[in-house]
């Protein structure tokens, strides 16, 4: 039987011969991206490969996850749903507003959502936050992973229209995507700067680590608003 232990408000990690990260089915029987099903004292979790993952690989190093059960998310860059489909998990009660540009990865989103009553895609350019503001309500989370070079802006912005005054924004930074000749820590540090000092609203940065070795220059930030 495998062992189970809570790591966060909706997140555990199982144990059988080795550690697992996982969340909670809210589709039982059903995996989103060939990941392990495992039912321990009466309840399915899906295994989370942080290697797929952003979020997960910051789990792994041991941020504090803002997200509860009831929470709402703004989730910029769903992509296919894989990371979107564990936050579903995470937020039973609550709702995630998954926003991706790609017409052909939101076939796979739309097929996810039809499955999870609390998922709702969006196809918009996480770019321009006013297109979707008919369909988003204040959140509690910003999530953002795009590979775009102004991903800082990006997320400042949607935050300025979307984020509750008390929320955090989570955002996963991909330094290639800024500047593939640059040296990805001085992108890390330059980008971490405009959160704090660039835009309207400023940010305080409540860690930022390098998401080593589950992802290669990227880095994960956790912030919230500055009072």
């Amino acid at each position: 039987m495998p062992e189970i232990s809570t790591l966060s408000e909706g997140i555990f990690e199982i144990t059988r011969g080795k550690k697992q990260l996982a969340t909670r089915n809210l589709d039982p029987g059903t995996t989103v991206y060939g990941e392990k099903l495992f039912s321990v004292e009466g309840s399915e979790y899906r295994t989370w490969d942080p290697r797929r993952s952003k979020l997960g690989a910051m789990v792994l190093k041991k941020f504090k996850i803002p997200l509860k059960r009831d929470s709402k998310v703004l989730y910029l860059g769903a992509a296919s749903g894989t990371t979107v489909s564990h936050v579903s998990d995470i937020v039973s009660d609550g709702a995630v507003y998954a926003v991706e540009f790609s017409p052909r990865t939101m076939r796979d989103l739309i097929g996810l959502a039809a499955r999870r009553r609390n998922v709702y895609p969006i196809l918009a350019d996480a770019g321009k936050p006013g297109t979707y503001a008919h369909l988003v309500e204040p959140v509690d989370v910003v999530f953002q992973d795009v590979a775009q070079p102004n991903q800082a802006e990006i997320a400042a912005r949607n935050a300025a229209r979307y984020l509750k005054s008390d929320g955090h924004l989570l955002l996963a930074i991909k330094a290639r995507s800024i500047d593939t000749a640059a040296n990805p820590k001085q992108v890390f540090r330059d980008e971490v700067k405009k959160l704090e000092q660039a835009f309207e609203p400023k940010f305080e940065i409540l860690n930022a680590r390098d998401l080593k070795p589950y992802h290669e220059d990227h880095l994960g930030v956790l912030a919230k608003l500055k009072e």
